[in-house]
């Protein structure tokens, strides 16, 4: 029934949607998705300009991986980090603008 598999391909859409946003649901990880958006950062490099413990730092890390919005990379002793799209950048910067249009009224 084609109607049938559109809900389960919706309701997947659904499920997938609601697991991106609720990574994107916490101040510290939109201060990650930002500093990512303009460039590739290192693990260390986070911890200090967010001023988070690595511990703290490595949750946050996890959620957003597990969402499949940020990807890692070692290099030596060094892990770095980046968006995994650049569509990740273009929904944060699609909320603000809602989030301004919201505020302007």
């Amino acid at each position: 029934n084609e109607s049938r598999r559109e809900n389960t391909k919706n309701g997947y859409l659904y499920e997938r949607q609601a697991e991106v946003c609720k990574a994107f649901a916490n101040p510290t990880r939109i201060h990650i998705l930002d500093l990512l958006a303009k460039r590739e950062r290192s693990v260390s490099e986070l911890q200090s300009v967010l001023g988070v413990s690595k511990a703290n730092l490595s949750q946050h890390m996890g959620i957003l991986r597990s969402a499949g919005t940020v990807i890692t990379r070692r290099s030596g002793k060094q892990v770095f980090c980046t968006l995994a799209f650049p569509e990740v950048k273009q929904a944060c910067q699609c909320m603000r603008d809602v989030l301004r249009r919201i505020r302007s009224r």
